[in-house]
């Protein structure tokens, strides 16, 4: 996948507020302060697309972002193909009222369950830590929901690659004790722009098996 350009649409406080959903939708979240508004930069070649922050719980809406493309071994003169990426409120610690994190609960939920469109969601975890109990309960509330996400392990360039195989081992082995099959998983870094290629080939690839339907960009 060859990105063109990538644009921020909108920030909806409510699923029903987001744009028409006439293209495939690929939602990142995670814990607060997982790199997300980094990893989404790298991804889309763009450092000053999603607003990064040092304080935690910054991003409070449903943030859509349309991105152009190229398929991969596409010619030049190929028309551009088009998706969705929605940059959602992390979950876990954040300064805000409990009402405040109900209501960004509620927001989340109804997106994931409710938003036709949504072809999957990348679940962001921090390489640097063993796993975190917040994490898997996310992953588990996926799965009664029955919404597709892959896992990616951000930050891989914050600690040596020894102590990164031995956490996405060990958050691995945590999941096989409740699930029967993995989700595809991704090592990655901003910084390095580690991870990029294969994650993006994921989203080419789904795109593809989807037919590309209302992905024509117009």
């Amino acid at each position: 996948m060859h990105i063109k350009k990538a644009v921020y649409l909108i920030s909806s406080p409510d699923y029903e507020k987001c744009p028409v959903p006439d293209k495939p939708e690929y939602a990142f979240i995670g814990r607060s302060n997982v790199g997300k508004s980094s990893l989404i930069n790298m991804l889309c070649n763009n450092d000053k697309l999603a607003k990064t922050s040092a304080s935690p719980g910054k991003t409070q809406l449903i943030n859509h972002f349309e991105i152009s493309y190229v398929p991969s071994g596409s010619a030049l003169v190929s028309k551009e193909l088009k998706w969705y990426l929605v940059d959602l409120p992390g979950y876990g610690f954040a300064h805000v009222s409990l009402r405040s994190r109900r209501r960004w609960e509620q927001m989340i939920e109804n997106y994931l369950r409710k938003r036709e469109n949504l072809s999957m969601v990348f679940v962001l975890i921090d390489s640097r830590h063993s796993p975190q109990k917040i994490d898997l309960g996310f992953l588990d509330q996926l799965k009664q929901w029955q919404i597709p996400f892959s896992l990616v392990f951000t930050k891989s360039d914050k600690e040596n690659q020894r102590t990164v195989s031995k956490n996405v081992k060990l958050f691995l082995e945590a999941m096989k004790e409740t699930w029967q099959f993995l989700p595809q998983h991704f090592i990655t870094s901003a910084v390095k722009r580690a991870g990029k290629k294969q994650v993006l080939s994921l989203i080419e690839e789904t795109n593809a098996e989807l037919g590309e339907k209302g992905n024509r960009g117009q």
